[in-house]
């Protein structure tokens, strides 16, 4: 019979025991419960030790966990998605080493929570058209290549082209990036800029405020919408757990140690 381990979400201040709901990663119903030492608790679920599944189902409800558990919690440290202990006196034992740290990262972060913001360019066309009217010097290199006789210097100047549109467009996206930022700025603590995929989108930004300042965010999200409505389109997820703005290492096989 496969053995059951203890599958941990993340972190929380707590006297007594909680009970989240038949909510587990797996998809086996485990109740969402915690284990405790001296006030300082994980959330954990049981889950078998030696079949861990990573797949988009389990990583969301690992999300979703800890999300149930921020709506009874102002102060939470997520921990990555896929730690699982043996025992709960491993859990026990984790939590009295690093006690100390644990209690100062729960106050630092109390009544904090993240906000992810997406931006992409609605029409590429256009943008590339003022990157063109921009720079001069395409319009040279333009000329070069329709008189170049000779086939593989035209395709050394087309290249030297393309890299000239590469590095034009990634300064339009900081220069964009930047406008964007600071309309956020005085209303949240930290940022993390995230990685953005494809040409059109050029922010993709993480930002960590007080929970219950939602709403200035919502207002500063709706005065971006309507000012850049033919420019921009915006996405963004709010509250989110703190993700970007806290790593914590935990190591099963160092338990013990």
């Amino acid at each position: 019979m496969q053995k059951d381990g203890k599958y941990i979400y993340c972190i929380i201040a707590s006297n007594y025991d909680c009970n989240f709901g038949h909510i587990g990663v797996g998809g086996r119903g485990d109740l969402v419960t915690t284990i405790g030492f001296e006030g300082l608790c994980m959330v954990v679920s049981d889950h078998p030790l030696n079949k861990f599944v990573v797949n988009p189902e389990n990583m969301l409800a690992h999300q979703k966990v800890i999300e149930e558990v921020m709506k009874e919690f102002n102060s939470i440290l997520p921990l990555r998605f896929g730690i699982i202990a043996a025992t709960p006196d491993e859990i026990r034992n984790l939590l009295n080493r690093r006690y100390s740290e644990f209690k100062e990262l729960l106050r630092t972060f109390e009544n904090k929570v993240e906000v992810n913001v997406k931006c992409t360019w609605k029409n590429m066309d256009r943008v590339f058209k003022e990157i063109d009217e921009e720079n001069p010097a395409f319009k040279n290199i333009r000329k070069e290549i329709k008189k170049e006789s000779d086939i593989s210097r035209q395709k050394e100047k087309m290249a030297e082209a393309g890299k000239m549109v590469e590095t034009a467009l990634k300064a339009k996206k900081e220069n964009e990036f930047e406008t964007i930022l600071m309309a956020f700025k005085k209303a949240v603590f930290e940022y993390k800029r995230n990685k953005t995929s494809g040409d059109s989108m050029f922010f993709n930004t993480a930002f960590l405020i007080n929970s219950g300042r939602e709403k200035e965010i919502d207002n500063i999200m709706a005065d971006l919408g309507e000012k850049y409505k033919d420019r921009i389109d915006f996405s963004y997820t709010s509250p989110l757990p703190i993700f970007n703005f806290i790593d914590l290492k935990i190591f099963p096989e160092k338990w013990e140690t």
